[in-house]
């Protein structure tokens, strides 16, 4: 029996890893395209960072990874046990699998809104040593003002057809997919928009 942390590429299990990584390098790939200055982005490098943008969207995952383990401990479920990322020692599995829908809602769009509209620039950035970028305090504070008026900005919810911040979504999915686990509701509805 194949070991679950560790899938064969010829499982269904390692087939959809290739797919979710294919779709990653793909939406990477056309995300500089997004950019009003595409020289600020030379694809997604995470340790380190290796430009401006890359920066952020490091931060911006961590500070939403938090926000979702925040959610799933609010509804009783155990982060680090998941269904698509391998558990690991340390690794909230759970936690990246429900991230994955708001990703490009919450910190991507705010990355691309960030530089398009010139909020910050690279002067907010500095390189250190071995080519990492890191904002400065200002930029910081500027990066997370944004970012927190993405979570508290106000959308309708898909499944639920009423008014909610991203911030409240994060713990509506969380529910949803404990209702599911528990054979409540017959399917888990992703988050989607339009």
């Amino acid at each position: 029996m194949p070991d679950p942390t560790h899938p064969q590429t010829d499982s269904v299990y390692g087939r959809l890893q290739g797919l979710e990584g294919a779709g990653t390098a793909h939406y990477f790939n056309c995300f500089k395209h997004l950019l009003n200055d595409p020289s600020l982005f030379n694809g997604r490098t995470r340790r380190p960072p290796r430009d401006p943008v890359n920066a952020l969207l490091s931060y911006g995952y961590t500070i939403l990874l938090n926000q979702v383990m925040s959610a799933l401990c609010t509804v009783g479920l155990d982060p680090y046990i998941g269904y698509l990322h391998t558990s690991q020692y340390g690794k909230p599995a759970l936690a990246l699998d429900l991230m994955e829908e708001f990703r490009p809602l919450i910190v991507d769009s705010t990355v691309i809104t960030i530089f398009n509209n010139n909020i910050l620039q690279r002067k907010q950035f500095k390189e250190e040593l071995g080519g990492a970028y890191r904002l400065t305090d200002n930029g910081r504070r500027t990066f997370l003002t944004k970012l927190e008026a993405r979570f508290d900005e106000t959308i309708t919810h898909p499944t639920f057809n009423y008014k909610v911040t991203y911030r409240r979504s994060l713990e509506l999915q969380a529910r949803l997919l404990a209702k599911t686990l528990l054979t409540e509701i017959p399917a888990y509805p992703p988050f989607t928009v339009r």
